[in-house]
């Protein structure tokens, strides 16, 4: 097969959604199920945007796992070449309760501990991580001992090259401490040429919250553009050659939080590979992350390119204060 343009390293899980919107689980009565993950929904929504996309994670050897295979396989068109298998571990599940809307609460079910936190080289080829336009990495990948290893040296094999984008993608549930997630997360700053995060994902990697000068210190750290998402105020974008903008959001009717930082993650690669300037590409992120935050799931939600189009087409950007802004 080809060298995808769009190779994602990350978690996969099970994801299950309450029908029942603005009530606790304990009041929940049904549930619809999806495949989810940070990196994973970043392919999805790359491949419905017509992109050849891959991912690299680990399920169990369950029914789950044949099951996030197939989805990703068959509904989605994500190549599913580097989906590993652990022979022990069970495929994760997630499940989203939507009080509030806006801002879901998902119970991660991960014990002893998820597959793709035992990422190794051998599941992987380096030749494609050499080769592919964009590769995507979420900075919780360095949560956990071997994936930290294995993606720190995927990074290195990578060389730098343009186009190695890092999202902050802080999960604190996921952690000891913030002072430990920074003390992992900003040394692969030297890595990257992208970082991309919201207010307090920069102060993690970073230090600072405050928009400007978290770009400052990002660039600093050598990266060519760095993006910080600022809710309702948009997205500011930052470049290496002087470059500083701010971009509005869309409005959207909340109908689910979740998956709206992945829908934007996938429609800004999407930019990249087509050639797009970097405030094109990051209003076009903005779209995508509106659409999907007006849908239940995450990546079944994940918009088309017609979608999309016709999104931006019927609307122009709002104030900050009716808008969700940029998707976090």
């Amino acid at each position: 097969m080809s060298t995808p343009e769009l190779l994602t390293i990350g978690r996969v899980s099970v994801d299950l959604y309450a029908e029942q919107i603005g009530v606790s689980m304990t009041e929940v009565t049904t549930l619809r199920k999806s495949i989810g993950g940070t990196s994973t929904n970043v392919a999805v929504a790359a491949s419905r945007l017509g992109h050849h996309a891959a991912t690299v994670t680990k399920v169990g050897d369950d029914q789950f796992g044949r099951y996030v295979r197939h989805a990703l396989e068959h509904t989605f068109g994500v190549d599913a070449r580097w989906v590993a298998t652990d022979p022990e571990l069970p495929t994760p599940l997630a499940f989203a309760e939507l009080d509030p809307p806006e801002d879901p609460s998902i119970i991660f079910y991960r014990e002893p501990r998820a597959p793709d936190q035992n990422l190794l080289l051998d599941d992987v080829d380096l030749d494609v991580v050499a080769e592919v336009p964009v590769l995507w990495v979420p900075a919780s990948r360095f949560a956990w001992e071997p994936s930290r290893s294995t993606v720190t040296d995927i990074l290195r094999a990578r060389g730098r090259r343009s186009h190695t984008v890092l999202d902050l993608d802080w999960r604190p549930m996921f952690w000891e401490s913030p002072a430990a997630a920074t003390e992992q997360i900003s040394p692969i700053l030297d890595h990257v040429t992208i970082a991309i995060g919201n207010r307090e994902e920069c102060e993690i990697a970073v230090g600072s919250r405050e928009p400007d000068e978290a770009a400052d210190r990002l660039l600093e750290r050598g990266v060519d553009v760095a993006v910080v998402k600022l809710g309702g105020d948009g997205v500011m974008v930052a470049t290496a050659d002087g470059t500083r903008e701010r971009i509005a959001p869309f409005p959207v009717e909340v109908v689910c939080g979740l998956g709206a930082g992945d829908a934007f993650g996938g429609a800004f690669c999407h930019g990249l590979l087509s050639g797009w300037d970097l405030v094109q590409t990051v209003r076009y992120g903005n779209a995508a992350g509106a659409i999907v935050a007006g849908r239940l799931t995450c990546a079944d939600a994940m918009p088309t390119v017609s979608e999309v189009d016709e999104f931006i087409a019927a609307r122009t950007p709002s104030s900050p204060s009716s808008s969700i802004g940029a998707p976090s």
